[in-house]
């Protein structure tokens, strides 16, 4: 079953773009630097002053140390201080750094090569090249470690990231609508106004008439740049799939909105009898999404985003934010959304993060939350089943 996909930017591979982090103790572990190394003087005797010529005189004869080397003595004493102390610090450092990594290992299942003989601060470039290699091999949606100084502690974080792919999850409503004038497809309406109903209920998908939606105000601004060009041709076309998009979607929000769907959605898979490949489409996606149902039934698409964790440090007008990219739509035909969509898409241009599903999980000691993102890995394909179920009818 093939459906157009509607990619955000030129370039569906686009990702986000990282934000800058604030915090001067966190660090990038793309490499790991060499401490610099402190010179200590020479090793050289200082020339020892004398008489130049042999006298009877003892007190003529005697060596002394002028003040100079007396400094450095005192300087060499204080660098072998320095020296000590950094010691300490890089043995605690690297102490730390097992440790986390050895938790870091414990909750991914990995398999850390042993680097402790190789000597600081080669073994951990090593060992962080390894993990960093495992973690892309076997974590689905791993994206990054970093290596965190904080109150005198040394520790992983590790970043899991769902990729959305850039695309515009756009549900569109009306072709339920007109699925629902069907009577043939009596059953298969139902199934659909289930998931529907799930996705708005439970997963939190706006739905383009609320006030609150970002997609209602781009309808609105859309509409009014229309009907403002008077020498537009294509104005009655317009205007008439602005007035169908009003009355169907508030139509259809009334159908979807009714928990009927929900606590008669297993009755409805168990009674359910596919005629042909559209019906047997419209079952798989409904008891898939039912699953899922069961599985979280207080999952949302918001659960794990980026912008709801301590990393919340860019300003709102450069993110393209979830509710913008994820909704019900009028429909994904005709003038009106094709308008839409390049408005929408302009927009988004002069973003520069998008928000995903995101999980930050720090490996310093403390009980590490058995989190995934299994949910969104599983609701998003779905997602675009139903879109390209309703394209296609």
């Amino acid at each position: 079953m093939n459906a157009t996909k509607y990619y955000i930017g030129k370039s569906k591979n686009s990702r986000k773009t990282k934000a800058k982090t604030a915090t001067p103790t966190i660090r990038r572990i793309y490499r790991v630097d060499e401490t610099k190394q402190k010179r200590f003087g020479s090793s050289e005797r200082q020339t020892e002053i004398s008489s130049d010529k042999s006298t009877s005189n003892g007190f003529l004869k005697c060596t002394f140390f002028p003040k100079l080397m007396e400094n450095d003595v005192h300087k060499l004493a204080s660098d072998e201080q320095n020296l000590i102390q950094i010691q300490r610090k890089n043995a605690k450092t690297e102490r730390d750094f097992y440790q986390s990594l050895s938790q870091l290992a414990k909750h991914y299942g990995l398999n850390p090569m042993e680097t402790k003989h190789l000597g600081y601060p080669y073994n951990i470039a090593i060992a962080i090249d390894d993990i960093q290699k495992q973690l892309k091999n076997k974590v689905k949606d791993w994206e990054e470690i970093r290596l965190i100084e904080e109150k005198g502690k040394t520790y992983f974080t590790s970043e899991e990231r769902f990729n959305t792919g850039a695309i515009l999850y756009y549900i569109p409503i009306v072709p339920l609508y007109r699925l629902s004038k069907n009577p043939k497809r009596k059953q298969s309406v139902q199934l659909l106004q289930s998931v529907c109903s799930y996705l708005y209920h439970f997963a939190n998908v706006p739905y383009y008439r609320k006030k609150d939606s970002y997609l209602f105000w781009m309808y609105e601004m859309v509409e009014e740049w229309l009907t403002s060009d008077d020498e537009n041709e294509e104005i009655p076309i317009y205007l008439s799939e602005i007035k169908q998009a009003e009355q169907i979607g508030d139509f259809m929000e009334q159908k979807i909105y009714n928990h009927h769907n929900l606590t008669h959605f297993k009755e409805h898979l168990k009674n359910f009898k596919a005629k042909d490949s559209f019906d047997n489409d419209c079952f798989m996606l409904a008891r898939k999404i039912f699953f899922l149902y069961e599985q979280y039934p207080n999952a949302t698409i918001y659960q794990n985003l980026l912008t709801n964790t301590e990393e919340k440090e860019y300003e709102n007008d450069s993110i393209v934010s979830m509710d913008k990219y994820v909704s019900f739509c009028a429909d994904d035909k005709g003038l009106l959304f094709e308008t839409l969509f390049e408005t929408v898409n302009s927009e988004f241009q002069e973003c520069t993060i998008m928000e995903e599903p995101t999980l930050i999980k720090k490996f310093d000691g403390s009980i590490i939350k058995n989190n995934n993102l299994d949910f969104e890995n599983r609701l998003f394909p779905l997602i675009e089943e139903l879109i390209c179920i309703l394209n296609n009818f």
